[in-house]
């Protein structure tokens, strides 16, 4: 029998590969989407479109994690074998402005499906996965960071999802359900959101040399992140979900570039070197030297980059490098696709938007 998987989030950037990655194992796929007024389902719209895989083999819901009753229900009707939690408030910048709704579904959220797999007596079949983040480290504590480095959280966001990393270890713990946590280090992909750096870097460097717009305005340019493919990721939480025994692992490339790093790359392959003057909130980007002009709306000595305290958080964290090696030792797991193939990836596909 197909085993039947239940993603929330399915529609974000990591439930879309997630849905692909699971039908193509040969599951039975439900998602929930939040109900919107606009069309929100662009990222799976080929799946769900595919006459061999709608209601066959990937079945929508509408839901909401602030809504227990929806979600109890949900998980009754489906009775899923694996259930992951990828639906959150998931940026960290403007979970600064609406911290109480960013608890209530990343911190609470995942404690109404927990809930519901105790109270539906589906603890020996349901197994569940909590999408956890790298943000939870904040103010490092250690470097890199691993499953025992100390948590120092430094926005809502990290909080909340501190409270879902322990809520699920509570539950592994006290009803003996199938529970992990996925620390995830940054995933990238061309289906980012526009407003996450990598993306709004991409993205606004092609509008820029197409003519659409003139600058590209960024806030901490000195930013370390461990970035890796949404691909790679999506197959540690899959792998995790086959263990005999639950635990929690951090997923990560090991390897730690600045938000300078993806600009100058994304530059590269677009074809002109760019070269930043001054520091801090005056810093710039200016276009150093073209080699390939495909009818470029740009010429060299133009400032395209600048930077503006607006984008600084509240409280920043400046640098996050993890250590997967206990994903790679006990899962067999290693990400396979580099920083700079997934930077070139985007930039075709944003190249291919215009």
């Amino acid at each position: 029998m197909k085993k039947k998987a239940l993603i929330t989030g399915i529609t974000g950037q990591d439930g879309s590969y997630l849905a692909e990655f699971l039908i193509k194992k040969n599951y039975i796929v439900h998602g929930i989407k939040r109900r919107s007024s606009s069309i929100n389902t662009e990222r799976i719209d080929y799946l769900f479109n595919d006459k061999k895989i709608q209601n066959k083999k990937l079945f929508l819901h509408y839901g909401d994690l602030s809504d227990s009753s929806n979600i109890y229900e949900l998980i009754k009707k489906i009775k899923p074998d694996e259930i992951y939690n990828l639906a959150a408030q998931s940026h960290v910048a403007v979970s600064f402005q609406i911290p109480e709704y960013t608890a209530q579904v990343n911190a609470i959220g995942a404690l109404r499906i927990l809930e519901a797999i105790k109270s539906l007596n589906l603890t020996k079949k349901t197994k569940f996965y909590q999408a956890s983040t790298s943000e939870m480290f904040g103010m490092v504590q250690e470097v890199p960071q691993t499953e025992k480095t100390p948590f120092y959280p430094r926005s809502p966001y990290a909080v909340s999802k501190l409270f879902a990393y322990w809520i699920t270890i509570n539950f592994r713990e006290a009803y003996g359900i199938f529970a992990c946590n996925g620390i995830l280090f940054n995933h990238e992909s061309p289906r980012r959101g526009e407003t996450f750096v990598t993306r709004k870097i991409s993205l606004g460097l092609v509008s820029i040399v197409k003519g659409k717009n003139k600058k590209l305005f960024l806030g901490n340019l000195d930013s370390k992140r461990d970035w890796g493919h949404t691909k790679d990721s999506v197959e540690m939480q899959w792998l995790m979900m086959q263990q005999k025994k639950p635990d929690d692992y951090v997923i990560s490339t090991g390897q730690q570039y600045t938000v300078r790093d993806f600009i100058k790359w994304s530059c590269e392959f677009l074809g002109f070197k760019i070269k930043f003057i001054g520091k801090g909130v005056n810093e710039t980007g200016v276009i150093d030297k073209i080699f390939i002009d495909n009818n470029y709306k740009i010429k060299e000595g133009k400032t395209i980059i600048k930077v503006h305290k607006k984008y600084f958080r509240p409280t920043e964290v400046s640098s996050l490098l993890g250590n997967s090696n206990k994903a790679k030792r006990r899962l067999g797991w290693k990400p396979k696709i580099s920083v700079k193939q997934l930077c070139k990836e985007m930039i075709t596909s944003d190249l291919q938007k215009f």
